[in-house]
């Protein structure tokens, strides 16, 4: 909880810092590091380690993130992250800085997961439906779990919506076992 908290303090910061051209490359650099932060050991270990100095965890990030294409002004945040000891909130600051830009584009993100992969055009009007539901663009992402059985199970920020013959089940075995 706390290190949510921290997370959206940090992104909202930079994003108020940066301007609208630059918005998009920083967001596709702070999911690369926050990305390359879960799956790589090696770099969580330069950025734990007291063995490192500042200036070279720095480099180390600022390296990586140029290669995602960073603007000088993320940059500059992933030095501050580093000399404030918070770039273990990398992933949490990305999925925050998502989250802003989403919201500033008036966009929202949605899953959508079925028991079997989903045909495109029925991929197609289930957008068209969630976008007039929600009066707003929606970027979704299509997901398959076999324990569904069937039905979808849509998720919109907090909210889960299951139609699913196993959240169904689920539901009508928690009546039945109440009493």
């Amino acid at each position: 909880m706390i290190k949510t908290a921290v997370a959206r303090r940090y992104a909202k910061a930079l994003f108020e810092l940066l301007d609208s051209s630059t918005i998009e490359a920083t967001r596709g650099t702070l999911n690369g590091l926050g990305q390359a932060m879960q799956d790589s050991v090696s770099l969580r270990h330069v950025v734990a380690s007291p063995v490192f100095g500042m200036e070279e965890k720095i480099t180390a990030l600022t390296d990586i993130g140029a290669r995602f294409g960073c603007p000088p002004a993320g940059k500059a945040f992933l030095g501050q992250l580093v000399k404030k000891n918070r770039v273990g909130f990398l992933p949490e600051i990305a999925d925050a800085f998502g989250k802003l830009v989403d919201q500033s584009k008036g966009t929202q993100q949605v899953t959508v997961s079925s028991a079997t992969a989903l045909p495109p055009a029925e991929q197609d009007r289930i957008k068209t439906r969630l976008r007039d539901t929600l009066k707003r663009d929606v970027d979704i992402t299509f997901q398959t779990d076999a324990s569904h059985l069937a039905g979808l199970q849509i998720s919109i920020g907090s909210t889960v919506v299951d139609s699913t013959v196993r959240g169904r089940l689920r539901a009508m075995q928690s009546l039945l076992t109440k009493e």
